[in-house]
């Protein structure tokens, strides 16, 4: 038996690195899977890769700084399989801004990628159950950086934190019709989309992320399977009753000082 077996997912921004492992984790474990993403060529690669380790799932295109095709999204799975058990809010924007150069139109990006896209693929996924008198799990991965961040990290941590407080928010309105909302903070994960980031506004070398790892506790970065592996334990029952909580999932400890 898997963790999840016979259950809906749809991942949104699920087409590589972290959201592209969490779909493979979530197949392993029996469920029948959909992701998204704005291209189509990386989301059609994930899912022939699925189908032919026997896996059942299906690519969704979609734009989700778009609200409407984010709710869209909820929609074909629905009309695809019935119903959704699980959401995984996994897209995010990464750009960078400070507080003194940020301009509105990077500042909305953010805005509509991070925070606006999770609300309202939210708001159709839990109608969904809510109307099936359902229950159902969505996880949103959010970042560590939402504690404070560096200061070129300015638009994206302001709506990341905005998501800490919507998971929250939401989870209390729909506990009692079980639907569980939890969050994940994770920390620097070693993901395509971070290897473009160092590069193009780090101006990064090729072996960045040996780098990295050499300066970091565990003598590695965050692996995209790793946090796989707990968004599928999330979204399963095997996490019980747990409801509203934001996960750190990092090895800096909040507080801590050298």
């Amino acid at each position: 038996m898997g963790l999840l077996d016979h259950k809906v997912v749809l991942v949104n921004g699920g087409s590589q690195g972290v959201g592209a492992a969490i779909a493979r984790a979530a197949v392993r474990e029996g469920a029948v899977v959909a992701v998204t993403g704005r291209r189509p060529e990386p989301g059609e690669a994930l899912v022939a890769e699925l189908a032919a380790d026997g896996g059942k799932a299906m690519f969704v295109q979609a734009d989700l700084s778009d609200a409407e095709q984010a709710k869209a999204s909820v929609a074909e799975v629905v009309d695809a399989y019935g119903r959704i058990d699980c959401l995984v809010n996994s897209a995010g924007l990464t750009s960078r801004g400070t507080l003194l150069d940020t301009t509105p139109e990077l500042f909305d990006q953010h805005i509509a990628i991070n925070l606006k896209a999770p609300f309202f693929a939210m708001q159709a996924a839990v109608s969904d159950m809510v109307a099936r008198k359902a229950p159902g799990t969505i996880v949103n991965i959010i970042t560590s950086s939402a504690h404070g961040g560096q200061p070129f990290l300015a638009p994206y941590v302001s709506a990341k934190a905005g998501l800490i407080g919507l998971t929250r928010n939401a989870a209390h309105a729909h506990r009692w019709d079980r639907v569980r909302i939890n969050g994940l903070n994770i920390g620097w994960t070693a993901t395509e989309g971070e290897d473009a980031t160092q590069k193009t506004f780090h101006g990064a070398a090729d072996d960045w992320r040996e780098q990295a790892a050499a300066k970091l506790p565990m003598g590695k970065l965050g692996q995209p399977d790793e946090i796989a592996d707990f968004v599928v334990f999330l979204l399963s029952d095997r996490s019980g009753v747990v409801t509203g909580s934001v996960i750190d999932w990092d090895q800096n400890v909040l507080g801590g000082l050298d």
